[in-house]
C-alpha cells in the first residue's frame, strides 16, 4: 500500500530524479524505525554458490546503487544479496542527461547513464561502514576515457580496491552505454583481461588470506556462437560465476512506443526472452560448471521460476523493483 502510493508519486517525476530521491529517502531511513516501512522477512531456501552462502536467491543488480549509498536497506528489504556499482577508477559524471527513460506500458526502462559514479574510493568508504553484514557483490568497470586495450589496468585498479570489502566482484564487460566496452566479450580481448585478472585475484586472495570470486556479466544481445565461445573460455579461465544479462539494444518488442527510439539498454519484461535464452545456451554448453546468475526483465514469480527452470542458481532484480516494489521478492520468495 504504501510503496503504491510512494510509486504513484515518483512516476510523475523524471525517471533518473526520481531515482535520486527514492535512493536518498533508503539511505537515511535504513538503520531507523522508518525502515520498517519497506523491511521484510523472507522464508526462502539458502544457496550455496561460489563458496558463499546467500540466505536467499533474490539479488539487487547492479546499477540501483551505483556508489553503495544504501546496502543496509536493501538488506532489509530482503535481498539476499545486493549488488553495487558499476563502479570505477577515478569518478565520473556519466553521459549527458536526459539519459533514463520509462516505457510504461511494458514496465521497462531505457537507461545510457554511462558509469556514472563517485569512484571507488568512495565506495570502499562505503563499504567499510555499512552496518549490514549481508553479501555484497561489487560490480566493476572502466572509466570512459579509458582506451578499450588499456582498460583491463582500470579493473585491476577497482578490483584490488575492493577485494578486502566485497563478497564477490563482477566484471562489467557488457554495458551498452560506454563505447567499445562490449567488445571486451570476444577474443584477445577477453582472453588478456580474464588471464589477467585472475592472476590479480590469485595474489589477493594469498596475500589477504581469502578467495572473493569473481563473475562475468554478458549481454542479451550474444549470437549462440558467441556464448559457446564466452562460455569455453570462462571455464577455462575458471571463473566463478556468469550474470546473464545486462541491458539490450534490440528494440524489436517496443518498437512504435513512446521513448523506444532512444539510445541506451532496455531492461524489465521486454529483455525477458533474451535474457531466458541465453541463460539455456550457457546451461545447454557448461551445465553445472559454471553457476548463472539470471538477471533480465523478472517481473513477476513466474518469471522468476522460468530462469530457475533454465539453470540459473541466482535471481537478480532492478527493473521489476522500481515498478512493483518490495512485494515483488515476497512473491517470488514461495517459487
Amino acid at each position: 500500500m504504501i510503496y503504491s502510493i510512494a510509486a504513484k508519486f515518483l512516476m510523475l517525476m523524471d525517471p533518473e530524479r526520481a531515482h535520486d530521491l527514492a535512493l536518498t529517502f533508503l539511505k537515511e531511513t535504513a538503520n531507523t524505525p522508518l525502515s520498517s516501512l519497506y523491511g521484510q522477512s523472507l522464508m526462502t531456501r539458502r544457496v550455496k554458490l561460489m563458496g558463499l552462502e546467500f540466505p536467499n536467491a533474490i539479488g539487487l543488480a547492479a546499477g540501483l546503487d551505483k556508489d553503495g549509498e544504501a546496502i543496509d536497506a536493501f538488506h532489509k528489504m530482503g535481498f539476499g544479496h545486493v549488488e553495487v556499482g558499476t563502479v570505477t577508477p577515478k569518478p565520473q559524471p556519466g553521459n549527458k542527461k536526459p539519459r533514463m527513460f520509462r516505457i510504461k506500458t511494458q514496465q521497462a526502462l531505457i537507461n545510457r547513464m554511462g558509469f556514472n559514479n563517485k569512484g571507488v574510493d568512495n565506495l570502499v568508504v562505503n563499504l567499510k561502514s555499512r552496518k549490514s553484514k549481508g553479501l555484497v557483490g561489487v560490480n566493476i568497470g572502466k572509466n570512459e576515457k579509458t582506451g578499450i586495450k588499456e582498460s583491463k589496468f582500470d579493473y585491476l585498479a577497482c578490483l584490488e580496491k575492493v577485494y578486502p570489502y566485497a563478497s564477490y566482484v563482477t566484471v562489467n564487460i557488457s554495458s551498452p552505454n560506454t563505447k567499445e566496452l562490449r567488445s571486451l566479450q570476444f577474443g584477445d580481448l577477453l582472453d588478456d583481461l580474464l588471464d589477467t585478472l585472475k592472476e590479480k585475484q590469485e595474489k589477493l586472495a594469498n596475500s589477504y588470506g581469502f578467495y572473493v570470486p569473481l563473475a562475468i556479466k554478458v549481454s542479451p544481445d550474444l549470437s549462440e556462437e558467441e556464448v559457446i565461445s564466452i562460455a569455453i573460455k570462462l571455464v577455462e579461465y575458471k571463473i566463478d560465476a556468469v550474470i546473464a544479462t545486462n541491458t539490450t539494444t534490440n528494440r524489436d518488442s517496443v518498437s512504435g512506443l513512446r521513448f523506444s527510439e532512444e539510445g541506451g539498454g532496455l531492461s524489465g519484461p521486454p529483455v525477458k526472452n533474451l535474457s531466458d535464452n541465453i541463460i539455456s545456451c550457457f546451461f545447454k554448453e557448461i551445465g553445472d560448471s559454471l553457476p548463472i546468475i539470471g538477471v533480465g526483465g523478472i517481473n513477476s514469480a513466474s518469471d522468476a521460476a522460468d530462469k530457475l527452470d533454465l539453470g540459473a542458481k541466482l535471481l537478480q532484480l532492478y527493473t521489476g523493483l522500481i515498478y512493483k516494489g518490495p512485494s515483488l521478492l515476497k512473491a517470488i520468495s514461495k517459487v
